[in-house]
């Protein structure tokens, strides 16, 4: 089953799981066509574990189908539409997606707020952010690791900024799923999760070289980081399983 976002941008779904396949010449047509609404709209950077987790958790799983933009970070989920439908799809190094979408922002003179990071991180962060992208107006930032009887200071100063953007990172109690949560106390917008966003902006973490990303490689970092991580490869062969599952059930 296909929808169709725009002329050029297509949702499709991997085992069950939404996926949208936007060509990166139309990625700044496809975010603003998402403001041009008065709605609020989820974002969400899928990797391969997280589609894996919209399976088996009925919450994360009804996030994910909700959100308006489901975009595709691991290599291994380009391969997957592939070998399922023989349609290419396009993958987003995570950096490389939010650069993208500030820059249609910032074009157009839109709206963002920062939430989430250590309070150091924040405010180089928001510096940053300013050198970078000068008529990008930063309408709030709160730090995360916050209290949760402060939730409903920072919800309602949210809504009151009324960003085009509410960029969020660590700290947020629930990650991605607070933004599910409270989606319909948060207002308007676009809202985009991503764990390590800060850190990079703020220069204190590296994020993967294109050359290491475009490869697929960028997982093997992570793991020497969280050597835990290793016994991904069983989820990931549970993917292949049920990658062949599915081709088999449809040639039947």
């Amino acid at each position: 089953m296909e929808t169709e976002i725009n002329n050029e941008a297509k949702r499709i779904k991997l085992l069950n799981v939404p996926i949208d396949i936007v060509p990166p010449e139309q990625l700044g047509a496809v975010v603003y066509d998402l403001l041009s609404g008065d709605k609020e709209h989820n974002i969400i950077l899928l990797s391969l574990w997280d589609l894996l987790k919209a399976r088996r958790n009925e919450d994360y799983g009804s996030y994910v189908s909700k959100a308006s933009l489901v975009i595709p970070i691991s290599k291994s989920l380009i391969s997957g539409i592939k070998f399922l439908t023989g349609q290419k799809a396009y993958r987003y190094m995570p950096f490389d997606f939010i650069i993208n979408i500030l820059t249609t922002l910032e074009n157009r003179e839109f709206s963002c707020y920062l939430l989430g990071g250590r309070n150091k991180i924040l405010q180089k962060t928001e510096k940053n952010l300013k050198q970078t992208f000068p008529k990008l107006r930063l309408v709030g930032r709160f730090p995360g690791y916050f209290k949760k009887q402060d939730e409903p200071t920072i919800i309602q100063a949210i809504r009151k900024a009324s960003p085009s953007l509410l960029l969020a990172g660590k700290g947020v109690r629930g990650r991605e799923r607070w933004i599910h949560r409270n989606t319909a106390s948060l207002g308007k917008g676009m809202r985009l999760w991503c764990s390590d966003i800060f850190e990079v902006f703020a220069e204190k973490k590296k994020h993967p070289s294109r050359s290491v990303f475009n490869k697929g490689l960028e997982c093997i970092g992570y793991c020497f980081q969280k050597p835990h991580k290793f016994f991904r490869i069983f989820l990931y062969m549970y993917y292949k399983l049920l990658l062949l599952v599915y081709k088999l059930s449809k040639k039947a």
